[in-house]
């Protein structure tokens, strides 16, 4: 009995031992040491994506800019127009109206809440505490049919109709590669508001010696999403400041 009562004390003290060696931070660590080591995530200074998003059957080209400085620009072509989403130039957010072609800026709340993740690039895990976020390790979940561990991330409150709230994320990391897989949060505005809105990344692929997903589908948890397929990733790219700016003379128009 006294053997046995010895064996038991072990296995839980190893247990234990297994348990606190799988802390939120080791998780992150071994991610980025799987897909190219801090070193270089650190020293990304931009990217370029060309992708193709699927809506309702039909291939609409895509080309997505982050750039360290927070400078951001989706442009997609349709019918041989090029229209412009989510620009960000450092101060200013605008959009091409897709009925009018107009570009408008997004209102000072929007505005405001989108330069608070500017300084997320390329990783929001990226010297978090110096942001001032928290992690948390909830445990483990089947996304997908693959079991994962699931990561709490919260960040600075965004502004939703005047009011803070917290800004929490969900991220779902496989367990044998430590690559995230999805990750859902709660949507704020619009006409999905209070559901939740899930990413899910799949393909990882090298890149100069780092890994990212090439395929993607946006969506709501449980729903329908929008397929996206990465076909080239650039680093690092040179791009015109110019492309960022808000275009005066097409009539300045902001939302109300």
């Amino acid at each position: 009995m006294k053997t046995l009562k010895i064996s038991l004390a072990i296995i839980a003290m190893v247990l234990t031992c297994s348990l606190q060696a799988q802390t939120a931070d080791e998780i992150l660590e071994n991610y980025f040491e799987n897909t190219g080591g801090m070193d270089a995530w650190k020293s990304l200074e931009g990217m370029k994506m060309t992708a193709k998003v699927n809506q309702q059957g039909m291939e609409i080209p895509l080309e997505i800019y982050q750039l360290k400085d927070g400078r951001q620009m989706t442009k997609i072509t349709f019918q041989g127009k090029v229209i412009k989403q989510g620009v960000f130039d450092g101060e200013t957010l605008w959009s091409h109206n897709f009925m009018t072609m107009k570009a408008e800026k997004s209102d000072a709340e929007e505005t405001a809440n989108f330069k608070l993740n500017t300084n997320d690039f390329p990783d929001s895990f990226i010297d978090y505490k110096e942001k001032g976020y928290t992690v948390e390790l909830l445990g483990k979940e089947t996304i997908d049919g693959a079991e994962t561990f699931k990561i709490k991330l919260v960040k600075e409150p965004i502004t939703v109709d005047g009011n803070q709230q917290d800004d929490i994320s969900y991220y779902f990391f496989d367990v044998d590669n430590f690559v995230p897989i999805a990750v859902q949060s709660e949507i704020k505005t619009g006409p999905a508001k209070g559901q939740t809105g899930q990413t899910t990344m799949s393909d990882y692929q090298e890149v100069d010696g780092m890994y990212f997903p090439f395929s993607m589908t946006q969506g709501v948890k449980d729903g329908q999403g929008q397929p996206i397929t990465i076909d080239t990733i650039e680093l690092n790219p040179q791009v015109d400041a110019a492309e960022f700016a808000f275009p005066e003379e097409m009539g300045e128009t902001e939302k109300e």
